[in-house]
């Protein structure tokens, strides 16, 4: 696998979604947050790992919130050094590194996570993740010693013929998209 390739894939992708990000990206989100509550249904997960959205991404917020009401604990990324820890999604949020949102650093979450529902850039033919190449995601669930339900987002599918993926980026159980 050539990195350029995948490089030029992840630029191509972001410049997709930051355009599709302008149209309709209500209904998309709406939709897309529908079938993910179907999923969580289904699974009934105790703990959740979701992320604090930003703009060309599936808007979960609402999830978020929904979540908070019933007994299903929700942990979002924490970036600590090369990769994240989870802690419990709380307010206020404050802008970290990349742009990216996050709750005040508090204790990390011990528990096991049942259900991650991650953000993807694009996904190769092998359905694994192109995220915005930092490596992050790969590199938490690399450190897991459990595998959790994983659902890829996305507001439109953007998704490569050919293999772009290395044997250790994170591969959906499913993927949600419009």
């Amino acid at each position: 696998m050539e990195e350029s390739h995948k490089s030029d894939f992840r630029k191509t992708c972001i410049k997709r979604l930051k355009f599709d990000s302008r149209f309709l990206k209500y209904k998309k989100d709406k939709k897309t947050v529908k079938e993910l509550k179907k999923l969580i249904d289904i699974y009934k997960p105790k703990n959740v790992l979701l992320y604090i959205p930003m703009d060309m991404e599936v808007d979960v917020l609402p999830l978020i919130n929904s979540l908070r009401k019933s007994r299903i604990s929700v942990y979002v990324p924490f970036m600590v050094n090369d990769s994240f820890k989870l802690v419990k999604y709380r307010l206020p949020l404050e802008k970290k590194r990349f742009g990216i949102k996050e709750p005040k650093n508090s204790f990390c979450f011990q528990k096991e996570i049942d259900l991650a529902i991650v953000p993807i850039v694009g996904v190769d033919k092998l359905c694994k993740r192109i995220g915005f190449g930092k490596g992050m995601y790969d590199r938490f669930f690399d450190r897991l010693n459990y595998k959790p339900t994983v659902v890829f987002t996305q507001l439109t599918l953007c998704k490569a013929k050919e293999i772009l993926t290395n044997k250790y980026d994170i591969q959906a159980d499913y993927i949600i998209t419009n």
